[in-house]
């Protein structure tokens, strides 16, 4: 009989359970946004329910599960209609409705209008590290000698019709392979 015989599974709660696990941690970047704006209070909100419309079925045109909130004091009106909850719609229309009263009184300082900036800011990162690859494999053809046209990466998506100055890219639909003469 061997009594130094390991056990063929380590139960969780065993201490040496927890040295054959590794985690690893990494550091997360604080996006200095302001806090999501809480709703205002209820004394302050016209609640109504409405029948909804559009896509959702017959059940969405029968019953009152569209959300129509007012907000007395600035005379803002929110409707909701994203869900068949009414309850989801509730909460949606009053993060609207938050949103919408946090923009009116904080103007540039509201939390949509920095975090528009912020992916506006990304987006302009974005497309100028593009800019810089493409004009840096531009050069490098250069340097080679290559002759032919310039292509940017758009036109090899589908045909281009030059008119004077400006390019149109015309895509490419899977269809216009399978038409017949």
């Amino acid at each position: 009989m061997n009594i130094f015989r390991l056990p063929q599974r380590i139960p969780r709660t065993h201490p040496l359970a927890t040295l054959s696990r590794s985690f690893t941690l990494t550091a997360r970047q604080s996006k200095n946004l302001p806090p999501r704006p809480k709703p205002p209070p209820d004394a302050e909100i016209e609640e109504s329910f409405l029948k909804g419309s559009g896509p959702g079925g017959q059940k969405i045109n029968k019953t009152n599960s569209a959300v129509q909130l007012k907000h007395v004091p600035t005379g803002i009106v929110v409707k909701s209609q994203a869900t068949r909850s009414r309850s989801q719609n509730r909460k949606h229309a009053r993060e609207l409705l938050a949103q919408k009263v946090d923009d009116l009184l904080h103007g540039e300082q509201s939390r949509s209008t920095i975090v528009g900036q912020v992916k506006k800011k990304k987006a302009a990162s974005a497309a100028k590290k593009s800019r810089r690859k493409y004009r840096k494999l531009d050069e490098e053809r250069e340097a080679a000698g290559e002759e032919g046209p310039e292509h940017s990466p758009r036109e090899s998506e589908g045909s281009s019709q030059v008119q004077g100055e400006t390019t149109i890219v015309e895509p490419k639909h899977p269809q216009e392979n399978n038409k017949r003469p």
